[in-house]
């Protein structure tokens, strides 16, 4: 009887072993699956941005031709933003880009025929607009970034998510010494 006893114990806590294992790791899998969805949102908000930006720089040449240097630097910055992989490479090449914008904006301060083209004004919000867009993007991700790398590391899960293939993810940070969002005026 005392056999029995003691196997039904045994079968018991093997169950329960099992279910915490399975919950475990639907539960990592879930914030996983998380992250990486907010990852592809960040991505589409900031190829949203990045596809407005020669449509902008086009509109600005009409009336600014004189300021190349200004618009090669937009269009390096760019080009440096797409090829830029995982959030800190792409933070920073984001930085940049966001830099050479303003600049941009600045330049267009000078035209005041250009202020008033309505093509210029219609592209100025919708990156304002792809702007707000994008920085949501970018705290979800970190919320859900947060979350999985909570999940992975606290007490009982940190036991099996290294063996499973679970491990931190890196948050999407400015660089040092950046000053904020792009100021798109109108």
């Amino acid at each position: 009887m005392q056999l029995v006893i003691g196997a039904a114990v045994a079968a018991a806590i093997v169950v329960v072993i099992l279910i915490w294992l399975i919950g475990s790791y639907n539960g990592l899998v879930r914030r996983r699956t998380q992250v990486d969805n907010a990852w592809a949102q960040v991505e589409v908000q900031l190829t949203r941005r990045h596809d407005l930006i020669p449509n902008l720089v086009e509109t600005v040449k009409g009336y600014a031709a004189h300021e190349r240097e200004t618009f090669d630097a937009v269009t390096r910055a760019r080009t440096a933003a797409l090829g830029a992989s995982g959030p800190a490479d792409r933070a920073e090449a984001e930085a940049t880009l966001g830099g050479t914008l303003k600049t941009l904006f600045a330049v267009s301060e000078a035209y005041p025929e250009l202020k008033a083209n309505t093509n210029f004004l219609s592209l100025q919000q919708e990156l304002a607009t792809t702007e707000d867009k994008a920085a949501y993007a970018r705290q979800y991700y970190n919320d859900a970034v947060l979350g999985l790398n909570t999940k992975v590391a606290t007490f009982p899960t940190v036991l099996i998510a290294g063996m499973l293939g679970f491990g931190a993810r890196e948050f999407f940070r400015a660089p040092e010494g950046q000053s904020g969002p792009i100021s798109v005026r109108f």
